[in-house]
């Protein structure tokens, strides 16, 4: 399931989850976030239960956005234990992801 994080339950979901989280800050007009989004919903897929994989509006949500310095997007950040522990800026292939991903299980 990919989640929808906002403001309204970021700090449940994202900062208190006890697995680790992917969050894809993107903005509808964003190309290179349209390319992006099948890879982060496989994602979301594949690690059901183990992960939390989701997107931020960074359009909608901007204080979120200012909160993680987001300058560029798409721009995936990897939450664990309420820290952010790695980033990936840009279209990246859905293998880069699973590798950060990985380390983090």
């Amino acid at each position: 399931m990919e989640y929808k994080f906002t403001s309204a339950n970021f700090e449940e979901e994202v900062m208190n989850s006890t697995l680790p989280v992917v969050i894809d800050f993107y903005a509808d007009w964003c190309g290179p976030c349209k390319m992006m989004a099948p890879v982060v919903a496989k994602l979301a897929e594949k690690y059901e239960g183990r992960a939390k994989v989701g997107k931020v509006n960074s359009d909608e949500e901007m204080e979120l956005a200012q909160r993680f310095n987001v300058m560029s997007i798409p721009d995936i950040v990897f939450v664990k234990d309420g820290k952010v522990v790695d980033q990936s800026i840009g279209a990246v292939s859905q293998a880069v992801l699973e590798e950060k991903l990985e380390k983090l299980l």
